[in-house]
Parts: C-alpha cells; structure tokens; sequence
C-alpha cells in the first residue's frame, strides 16, 4: 500500500533536535515558509495589558 502522506501538497521543513529540542532547520527555510504579521507587537502589548487588568480585579 502507498504511503497516503506521499499525496499531501505541502510538507513541514526538516528539523533539527528531538523531542521538546525540536525545531526547523534554519537551513531549510525559505521566506514562503512564514507569515508576516505586522501588528504582532500591539496585539502582544494589547494581550499583556488586559492580562494585567484581569489579575487587578482578583
């Protein structure tokens, strides 16, 4: 029988390490295999305030 992961149309880059040390290989990355998103930093800064505000009201 024919590996049915042989049919996928995208594949994870190779890692690096095992276990909880595992990561992508930098090597193998390319700038399609990211996302760009812009507003990351206000939407962190966003989710720390309210976290903020919700251990004040305890």
């Amino acid at each position: 029988m024919a590996d049915p992961l042989d049919k996928a149309t995208s594949k994870a880059p190779a890692t690096l390490g095992e276990g909880c040390l595992s990561r992508y290989d930098p090597d193998d990355l390319s700038p399609e295999d990211g996302t760009e998103f812009p507003g990351a930093a206000e939407l962190w800064e966003q989710l720390q305030d309210d976290s903020d505000d919700a251990v004040g009201d305890a």
